[in-house]
């Protein structure tokens, strides 16, 4: 069964940087939907292959019966083995759609979208024990404040970490709006929907590690690349974009490129984006998800 909700982001960009060669083999580590692998597909001939990731049970729905396509039921941060264990030391090109897929935000009980009422789960990987709700229930004043400050860039982390410590001592938190109560006398005015986002993008990337785990890819991707080879990265917060920018251009997280003795620059990556690619008018228009999207493309040293 293939969804018909799903509009892929950026398809043809992602396409025309991934440099497709028809008997290539390719990886598409955030399968979701489908929508960018049946593209990738299309490009592709007999010989030609393509390797899908993704953790979500219900990604499962969408698999192509194409004899070109294998598909792998695990987070991309195991990527280097998966693709070892498949028979694939190494690849011609990597796509990456990172966030939250159409379909996880679009099913309530997933607990991804601040429109329904739902437990507080959040977790992509339903095999993961980590939850929203045990989150909120047993981590300290101080790790939320940290939580909802670094990976929500919420002004009132401090505060909005109080609150919640004291609420949860009269009634543990079970769903979504036993949090919006609890936390309703801290939200801007007028700004309800940006912070509640804000709040939930903090639960999420904790429940499911998702810097570590992009990180992770990241490192085994510079790896797995032949030279030559096209990383494709889509990233949808300052968050996911400034350690894939920092890799890209300089083959690490933080600080600057390291040098050899003779001051040649030591790292995996020409960065093909100097500036990252954004969505037109008219793609936003049609599909919102795109606004915040960046694109970038860098090429195996």
């Amino acid at each position: 069964m293939v969804n018909n909700y799903h509009v892929p982001v950026m398809l043809q960009p992602c396409i025309d940087g991934l440099n497709i060669k028809p008997d290539g083999v390719y990886v598409d580590v955030t399968f979701g939907g489908g929508g960018h692998s049946r593209e990738i597909l299309k490009h592709l001939g007999p010989k030609g292959r393509l390797i899908a990731f993704d953790q979500d049970p219900d990604a499962q729905m969408n698999v192509p019966a194409d004899d070109r396509f294998i598909f792998i039921d695990q987070n991309f941060g195991f990527l280097k083995n998966n693709l070892r264990l498949k028979g694939f030391k190494q690849v011609d090109g990597i796509l990456a759609d990172l966030g939250v897929s159409s379909h996880q935000f679009d099913v309530p009980q997933r607990g991804f979208s601040i429109r329904h009422n739902a437990d507080l789960d959040m977790r992509m990987d339903q095999h993961r024990n980590l939850t929203a709700a045990e989150i909120l229930n047993t981590y300290t004043e101080d790790k939320l404040h940290k939580i909802f400050g670094i990976y929500g860039e919420v002004k009132n982390a401090k505060s909005l970490a109080r609150a919640i410590v004291t609420s949860r001592l009269e009634q543990p938190f079970t769903d979504i709006d036993s949090l919006k109560s609890a936390i309703a006398g801290y939200i801007p005015k007028g700004k309800e929907n940006k912070y509640l986002a804000q709040v939930f993008q903090a639960l999420r990337i904790e429940v499911n590690a998702e810097i570590q785990v992009l990180e992770d890819f990241l490192l085994q991707a510079a790896d797995v690349l032949k030279p030559g080879g096209h990383l494709v990265v889509m990233s949808y917060h300052s968050l996911e974009d400034r350690p894939v920018k920092n890799f890209m251009s300089k083959g690490k997280f933080q600080g600057e490129v390291e040098k050899d003795f003779f001051g040649n620059q030591q790292k995996p990556f020409n960065v093909i984006t100097r500036k990252a690619i954004i969505a037109t008018d008219e793609e936003i228009a049609q599909n919102n998800r795109a606004r915040s999207a960046k694109l970038r493309i860098a090429e195996k040293i």
